[in-house]
């Protein structure tokens, strides 16, 4: 296992309480790639740390290279929250098409996830949520974001999440891997046209095209880290 930074295995907020406030939560993010996730938990007020089981230079906090099955069973009690989004290409219709096999991960990752006692957080792709129990989906739109992009979440660990409004799809969509006409949303997937457009519309200005492609926008990521801060007494030191 090699690793940016350190990991350290110091309790989580909730056992750290000090006079003057609470230390930032502790997130970890499982199956991190480049870093969609961790942007949103950050800008709710975590301190992210990030794991894949491939390098990731792109991710913009703190990284260690591992297995997350692995690493969540050793490790995920040391955090306050865990966001897991095992890859999605088993589920992917672009995948299916193409005839491409792929590990299915999602039953071994809530496994690991329920062993930590932790509250959690799995997130997957539209064609994987008849295996996730539960899920709240969430579309661009509830967030004022230009594509509707939607993503399913199961909780876990005494965490649990209200469905938004879904609101109806007025907008036409740009066909996949086609540039983005005006007054159309852009679908960012596969070998899609326009990577600057995509940062801008997911505010991921830092990834490239294979980063956006798999990525959740961060505005989803901090709907779900507000949502688990408001639910519990923890506070987020100034």
């Amino acid at each position: 296992m090699t690793q940016r930074r350190a990991f350290s295995e110091s309790r989580p907020a909730h056992a750290t309480r000090k006079k003057c406030g609470l230390r930032r939560p502790r997130l970890l993010d499982l199956y991190c790639c480049q870093g969609g996730a961790a942007k949103g938990y950050a800008d709710a007020g975590f301190d992210v740390t990030g794991v894949d089981i491939s390098p990731q230079p792109r991710y913009p906090y703190a990284f260690v290279q591992a297995d997350a099955v692995a690493f969540a069973r050793e490790h995920g009690a040391a955090f306050d929250f865990i966001h897991a989004s095992p890859p999605c290409q088993h589920d992917s219709e672009c995948q299916r098409l193409r005839g491409n096999t792929h590990p299915d991960l999602i039953a071994p990752t809530r496994t690991a996830l329920e062993s930590t006692g932790r509250p959690w957080v799995i997130e997957n792709v539209g064609g994987a949520a008849p295996k996730l129990r539960g899920p709240v989906m969430l579309c661009g739109p509830m967030f004022g974001l230009a594509t509707y992009r939607h993503r399913f979440f199961e909780t876990g660990g005494g965490f649990a999440l209200t469905q938004p409004e879904h609101p109806v799809h007025t907008v036409p969509q740009a066909k996949m891997g086609r540039p983005v006409p005006p007054g159309h949303y852009g679908q960012f997937v596969g070998n899609f046209s326009g990577v600057d457009l995509a940062r801008r519309v997911m505010g991921v200005p830092w990834m490239n095209r294979d980063g956006i492609r798999e990525c959740i926008p961060p505005a989803y990521a901090e709907h779900i880290g507000c949502a688990y801060l408001a639910s519990t007494a923890l506070g987020v030191a100034a």
